[in-house]
């Protein structure tokens, strides 16, 4: 099958959809683009500049500047785990979006089967379709959090299954996967010879003691994993498109290939900026006053959400939370509706991240406190005045 009919069968972004509505809208307050509100340090600002001051505004090597090779390679070690050799096992992307597709190009055959835990992010599903295989969603569910589990994956593993997604800590649930969820699922991959992709981009927004752990630590595991990150979210830093992978030499190889035919080299100048700011203890300090100031978002939007009825697992990271509102007797559609038209609260509906969504809605709280109080207040004066709770 060519690539414009795989297009053909990956529809646009409902999340894009909803936003570019309430962007036409006036005084809505969006709760739905996974956004940081923080302005990049302004340190890391500086090292921008710096870097256009020193001319370094020419091509860079397709896997990336060495020197942020480099800097990943000491990060992933000393905060993950992972050991790495910086020049055949660690690139740099335009954004950890790419990952997806890139990654899976270099292994995945047509009609081969790559489990996702639903509900998920919306670029995994179309970039499998994309690169050739076939989504097979794992639903999760919230008596367990939305944790996913081997008993969920054992149900959907065939003879095509090829590869494993896992998101943790997730979009769109916040659920964070203990290292023993982890442990299992690294046994379940080694058994079914599967490539893991372990999405790992809120790594360091955690809460309630709750830690992040990297499946490539565990032993046996990097062979087969491919482990994406990035900078957008870490140290808001989204419009700056930076990702990075770390991933065995022949992955490397091929992901490289890809980029050298699609988007050259990650801009060189950023790049410089975020190896710096990787080595920068000022940018790690300011990575915790975001999460301190999430985890407040947090408590204040699991609060609200629960005492006007809709019932909400309470995130252990991210910076998403995902209530119930099956029982208001709406379908998630018609209440994202519900609260754009009439609260001027922008959501998302559960469905937009898989059929496991269905019943729910996914709401960012990475948006000012005081936005925040303002938002729950508008959707519990129209749930009350619906007599929808």
């Amino acid at each position: 099958m060519a690539l414009s009919d795989r297009l053909e069968l990956v529809n646009p972004s409902e999340i894009r959809r909803l936003f570019d509505l309430a962007a036409g809208m006036e005084n809505v307050i969006s709760l739905g683009i996974g956004e940081p509100d923080f302005v990049t340090p302004a340190h890391i600002r500086e090292y921008a500049k710096e870097a256009l001051d020193k001319g370094m505004t020419h091509y860079g090597p397709n896997a990336g500047l060495p020197m942020l090779r480099r800097a990943v390679a000491e990060k992933l070690r000393e905060q993950n785990g992972i050991e790495v050799d910086p020049m055949s096992e660690v690139m740099i992307l335009v954004g950890a979006n790419q990952a997806f597709l890139m990654g899976m190009a270099t292994f995945l055959k047509d009609g081969e089967e790559v489990l996702i835990p639903s509900p998920m992010f919306v670029s995994y599903a179309p970039a499998v379709v994309l690169a050739g295989g076939k989504p097979v969603e794992v639903p999760t569910y919230e008596e367990n959090d939305f944790r996913l589990s081997v008993d969920d994956l054992e149900k959907h593993v065939t003879g095509k299954t090829r590869a494993l997604i896992i998101n943790t800590p997730n979009n769109p649930t916040g659920a964070v996967l203990t290292k023993k969820d982890l442990e299992e699922i690294a046994d379940f991959a080694v058994e079914h010879d599967l490539i893991v992709l372990s999405d790992e981009v809120y790594e360091h927004f955690v809460y309630d003691g709750a830690k992040n752990h990297s499946i490539a630590s565990l032993d046996g595991m990097f062979e087969r994993t491919i482990t994406i990150n990035g900078f957008s979210k870490t140290f808001a830093m989204t419009g700056w498109r930076l990702g990075f992978v770390a991933a065995p030499a022949w992955i490397i190889e091929k992901m490289t290939r890809f980029q050298m035919y699609n988007a050259t080299c990650p801009v060189t100048f950023v790049q410089y900026a975020a190896a710096k700011a990787l080595r920068d203890p000022r940018s790690w300090e300011a990575v915790e006053e975001m999460r301190r100031e999430y985890d407040r978002r947090r408590k204040l939007v699991w609060k609200r959400l629960n005492e006007m009825g809709l019932p909400t697992v309470k995130p252990k990271g991210a910076f998403y939370i995902f209530p119930r509102i099956r029982d208001t007797g709406l379908t998630d559609h018609q209440f994202s509706e519900l609260m754009l038209n009439e609260a001027r609260v922008a959501v998302v509906p559960g469905s937009a991240f898989g059929k496991a969504g269905e019943g729910y809605i996914r709401i960012s709280y990475a948006t000012a406190y005081e936005k925040l109080e303002e938002a729950m207040d508008r959707m519990e004066k129209v749930l009350r005045e619906k007599r929808l709770v």
